[in-house]
């Protein structure tokens, strides 16, 4: 029985062997890629042009694949070039060997100075790629390796791809890889070989050749000759007699209070070190054959002076130490700093005993509050300065963060105007019709929102960057602003003008902290101007062209009076309120109400006829009024308060929070109408018995409609109406024009309470942190480095860096436009000026070394420029005549200078003067230090593996540096009957 059962138990164990492991799997997904990106059959390309590897454009293609849990990634690497007619190819081209197989005997492209590895070792144009797909795996047991080789060899079979299929093997950082190639018939295995010591016999041409014929194992006896091209590369790291060309700024000067070798408000400019670090110089044999030349253990032919081909390539200094960025970024890390200026400065500063502290404290709210007492007695620039000396006696002068002659010279050059002997009267004011302002430097404030590259607020910027640089850092940075903004105290209260600001009201596109200064010039102006007004007493008018005038209309300004626009409302703050100084307009057109004026409501001519017209400015040319044919007046008006981008916002904000309803639309109405009104009741005051017509026709007269009709006499005459939308009921010009009074512009409440809006200013700028202050600042330090950039830029005239310039200037007006732009896109601008600075310091430290200057022949002078540039932008150049060309000898004497250098033997000169031939050969050194690396390509073409096979091309690549030897071999063979 239990024999019997045998059989039965069997066929319940039966395995089917049809199931695909994992193997198979792998194999069929590698298949599958080839085939999805059409890597099937075979292709041939045309030949390869010289150069085309660094010149050509390379293009990658990846996927992923998995072999059971292990991923794969697969990436193909080709040469992007013209598709070629591939008609009948598969029946014409047979025979042909692949592609690749042609390319390894092609000599146009030896030694490309950018390229990928494998197209360095094996001039390849095509290729794919099989690696571990996470960057720690790697493929390390020698079953593993010929695993994958074998199923690279499986699927090339398979499919008939004739593209190299390379496995990358063990770690990542070695750069290792077996592969191999397939045609009809014929094969290609790729192989190599990487030891960190190099074996004596592999140094030097003779035993390479030994190892690359006994791996060929070719059959016949008289061996076909090999083709060898030779690459010695020599490196040059001591530019023994060029300094680096860089001046540094005399720190000793500045210290002094002198304006030295760096004048307050010009940028340092260049690197600390010198950019170039290496050069490379690569000597190459390219087309030489056995026999012709030695090169064993014992002899070398092979002189670098005698080298066919010279090319050089530089070696950048890793982030040299820039003048201009480290500028720029130490100003930008004081926008991280949280510290307030009375922290860094010390909480001394106002610590006195006593009544003194209250005065001081409370000195502004006095100023503010109606108070009988004089003001001359609470003078606020008597307790600034004795604040100052409280400060100095607390600090101590050694104490002071800035020494007294730099204050002293940065004080001047910000304000110019206080050396004067005159009396300040703000004549220093900035030129607007200054030739800088056409330039396209001058205006890119505009694009920065900085400020104008004349304005004090720039000139703040750069002596603020200085100060943190080369005086104090962050505590003179804070002592210097503390010190501006007592001088601005000073200019308000003595009614000087702050100089370097254009006049006008404040400019939007400039950044905020200019728009502040702007505004207190305002202030300034109107107050001196009522000031002056009251001394002369006049009423009216006053000689002096005070504010600009031209915006006071509004939009719907009066066409015609364009020509007028210069005075209309030039001199309405002349009025004088009162002996008090801070009168309140408010009271008196309180007082005015019983006067009879409230008659002038509806403008009718009976009870307006009896006023006296006031604040008339002159006579209109053209228009009379409509009712009774007096001459229009325009009336002195009062300009509208002057605004900063801050405030702008916030009237936005308290005018979107009246809502939509009709309460809310009705008060933001009357909110925008103060100016309206204010002008309203000027023209009463000027023209009395005028209508609402008479004000539209003069202030907008685009809402006052004419027509020629008939009368009844049935002549043409002009009859003219009120617009559409000023005849809507209740709307805001008529309710406007019905509460305005007939009041002058000097007894009018003021729309811009200078005094106000002055000490806002003030108050400001004395609560602006460091921080706070350089985030203000930092368009105008970008705007000045990048001036700066494009003026040394001029000099030197790389057009690579004309464009990276461009890019700068846009990236810039992109970030700077918003009000507080993201750290990380602010250091990359400033990455970028450092970027571009180094460009320049390197430009310079070649044509020293070059000695671009010292040429005395115009032709090799451009020669050797033309050089220079060239190695900035390429990534290796060729020298023309290699060591006998002009370019040549200044690199084979900066080699001869650095070995006798580090031979400590005499220069050339002296070698000249010694006279017997044996002292000069002792004393003589090599003009070259040995090569850092070695790089040999040997070809041929055998048949392999017997005497009647097709022959085929072999190539071995060797390269040995001073800690790597490395043989890269493709070696072919017929496999027709093998």
């Amino acid at each position: 029985m239990a024999a019997d059962s045998e059989p039965e138990s069997e066929v319940f164990e039966i395995t089917d062997f049809t199931t695909a492991s994992e193997w198979e799997r792998f194999i069929s997904k590698i298949e599958e890629v080839l085939n999805d990106w059409k890597l099937i059959g075979n292709s041939l390309g045309k030949p390869l042009e010289k150069g085309v590897f660094t010149s050509g454009t390379w293009e990658e293609k990846s996927d992923e694949i998995s072999f059971a849990d292990f991923k794969f990634s697969v990436t193909h690497h080709y040469l992007v070039q013209d598709s070629t007619d591939k008609e009948g190819k598969d029946e014409v081209l047979e025979d042909v060997i692949p592609q690749s197989m042609q390319d390894l005997l092609c000599m146009n492209n030896d030694f490309p100075p950018r390229a990928h590895c494998l197209v360095r070792w094996y001039g390849l144009r095509e290729f794919v790629v099989i690696a571990p797909a996470a960057n720690h795996d790697a493929v390390l047991s020698e079953s593993k390796c010929n695993l994958l080789l074998s199923s690279v060899s499986i699927a090339l079979g398979n499919t008939g791809c004739q593209v190299p299929l390379f496995v990358q093997i063990h770690h990542k950082w070695r750069r290792m890889y077996v592969g191999e190639c397939q045609g009809h018939g014929v094969r290609t295995d790729f192989e190599m070989v990487h030891l960190r010591k190099v074996p004596n016999q592999y140094t030097h041409l003779s035993g390479l050749l030994d190892i690359f014929k006994s791996k060929i194992g070719c059959p016949l006896t008289p061996l076909p000759p090999v083709s060898i091209a030779i690459r010695l590369t020599y490196v040059l790291q001591d530019w023994q007699q060029y300094f680096w060309p860089q001046q540094p700024p005399d720190i000793d000067a500045l210290v002094g209070g002198e304006v030295g070798g760096l004048e307050f408000g010009k940028l340092p400019f260049g690197a600390c070190e010198d950019p170039i670090s290496e050069l490379h110089l690569a000597t190459t044999w390219p087309h030489l054959t056995e026999g012709i030349i030695v090169d064993n253990d014992v002899y070398s032919d092979l002189d670098p002076i005698q080298a066919p081909h010279w090319s050089v390539r530089v070696r950048k200094a890793d982030n040299p130490q820039c003048l201009l960025g480290d500028f720029v970024t130490e100003f930008f890390k004081i926008c991280r700093r949280k510290e307030s200026t009375d922290e860094i400065l010390g909480r001394s500063t106002f610590e006195e005993e006593g009544r003194e502290i209250a005065d001081i404290t409370h000195a502004l709210s006095k100023l503010t509050e109606p108070a009988p007492v004089p003001i001359h007695k609470l003078s606020v620039s008597n307790m600034v300065h004795t604040a100052k000396k409280k400060i100095r006696k607390h600090r101590g002068v050694e104490e002071s963060p800035l020494n007294n002659d730099v204050l002293n010279t940065i004080l001047l050059f910000l304000f110019p105007d206080a050396a004067s002997e005159k009396p300040l009267d703000g004549s220093s004011a900035v030129d607007n019709n200054n030739p800088l302002s056409e330039s396209e430097e001058y205006n890119l404030y505009n694009q920065f929102k900085s400020a104008p590259s004349d304005s004090l607020t720039y000139k703040l910027a750069l002596c603020l960057c200085m100060i943190n640089f080369y005086h104090g850092g962050l505590k003179g940075v804070a002592h210097l602003w503390q010190e501006f903004v007592l001088e601005m105290r000073f200019r308000w209260e003595n009614n000087f003008l702050i100089p370097g600001l254009a006049s006008g009201p404040p400019d939007l596109r400039c950044c905020l902290l200019h728009q502040k200064l702007q505004m207190l010039n305002c202030c300034i102006e109107r107050k001196k101007a009522r000031d002056e007004g009251r001394k002369t007493n006049t009423s009216d008018m006053f000689p002096g062209d005070v504010g600009k005038a031209g915006d006071q209309l509004g939009p719907d300004n009066l066409k015609d009076t364009d020509k007028e626009k210069g005075e209309v409302g030039k001199s309405w703050d002349s009025w004088s309120d009162s002996e008090e100084e801070f009168f309140e307009c408010l009271s008196d057109t309180e007082e005015l109400k019983g006067n009879g004026q409230e008659s002038g409501k509806k403008g009718g001519p009976k009870e307006t006829a009896s006023l006296k017209p006031e604040g008339r400015l002159h006579q209109h040319g053209k228009l009379t009024l409509l009712h009774n044919g007096e001459p229009l007046y325009i009336p002195v008006t009062q300009e509208p308060a002057p605004m900063t981008e801050d405030l702008l916002e916030e009237q936005s904000e308290v005018l979107a929070k009246l809502g939509t309803s009709a309460e809310g639309a009705h008060l933001r109405a009357r909110m925008q109408s103060a100016c309206l009104l204010s002008d309203m009741e000027s023209f009463k005051a000027a023209n009395p018995g005028c209508f609402l017509e008479d004000f539209v026709r003069w202030y907008s007269p685009r809402d006052y409609i004419e027509e020629e009709v008939i009368d009844e006499k049935g002549n043409m005459v002009l009859k003219g109406e009120l617009s559409a939308r000023m005849k809507i009921p209740s709307n805001m010009w008529v309710e406007a024009w019905e509460t305005a009074k007939p009041i002058p512009a000097r007894r009018q409440r003021r729309l811009f309470d200078d005094t106000r809006e002055a000490e806002k200013v003030l108050h400001y700028l004395a609560v602006q942190k460091p921080a706070d202050l350089a985030r203000h600042l930092l368009p105008c330090v970008i705007h000045a480095a990048v001036l700066k950039v494009k003026e040394e830029e001029n000099l030197e005239n790389i057009s690579s860096v004309k464009k990276i310039i461009k890019q700068i200037i846009t990236h810039s007006s992109k970030v700077l436009h918003f009000p507080n732009p993201e750290d990380k896109k602010l250091e990359e601008i400033i990455h970028q000026i450092t970027n571009v600075e180094a460009i320049i310091a390197r430009a310079r430290s070649l044509k020293a070394k070059f000695g671009t200057e010292k040429c005395e022949q115009e032709e090799e002078k451009e020669d050797l420029e033309k050089f220079v540039s060239c190695l900035l932008e390429q990534p290796e150049v060729l020298v023309v005549g290699a060591g006998r060309g002009h370019a040549g000898k200044i690199i084979h004497k900066l080699f001869v200078n650095a070995q006798r250098a580090a031979a400590m033997a005499p220069p050339e000169e002296e070698l000249k003067r010694v006279s017997s031939p044996e002292e000069r050969r002792q004393n003589s050194v090599s003009d070259f230090p040995p090569p850092a690396g070695r790089e040999l390509i040997l070809r041929t073409t055998v048949p392999r593996p017997a005497p009647y096979s097709r022959a085929l091309p072999q190539r071995m690549y060797s390269v040995l540096t001073k800690e790597d030897f490395r043989l890269a071999g493709a070696f072919s063979s017929d496999t027709s009957f093998f």
